[in-house]
């Protein structure tokens, strides 16, 4: 059974990391890793399962510090690199608009039964990134 873009979402929103206790019987620590739902162009590039180099225009659903969700009409696989740069937009407090470029693991590759062509794509993100100006 597939999951739903909205239940995957959720996860992400609610993901916590548990650290064990040293001492028996002690309380878990865990933290609440904060996702942000946005819709921002980004372009994806990588390669797809034949070994193909891909670029690929899309929109990001949910971005937290560790993952990023969204669709890709190329086919990837679970473990493929990717590499995702953002359009973040010009606002009040923006004075330019911003490119920032993030790359990961794929994590999940869930088809889309409501459209053929797409897959449902959650990376998990290196820590590593890079923000430039665009002009």
């Amino acid at each position: 059974m597939f999951e739903t873009s909205a239940t995957i979402q959720t996860k992400m929103r609610t993901e916590r990391l548990s650290h064990k206790p040293s001492i028996q019987g002690a309380a878990k620590v865990s933290k609440r890793e904060r996702s942000f739902e946005l819709s921002l162009p980004a372009l994806v590039s990588g390669s797809d399962v034949k070994g193909k180099e891909f670029e690929e225009n899309t929109k990001i659903l949910a971005i937290s510090a560790q993952n990023a969700l969204f669709w890709l009409k190329s086919k990837v696989l679970i473990g493929t690199p990717l590499y995702v740069s953002l359009q973040v937009p010009k606002t009040i407090i923006l004075e330019n608009r911003l490119s920032l470029m993030v790359s990961g693991t794929v994590k999940l590759v869930q088809a889309n039964t409501n459209k053929k062509n797409n897959q449902l794509i959650s990376v998990q993100l290196d820590r590593s990134y890079k923000i430039r100006p665009t002009d």
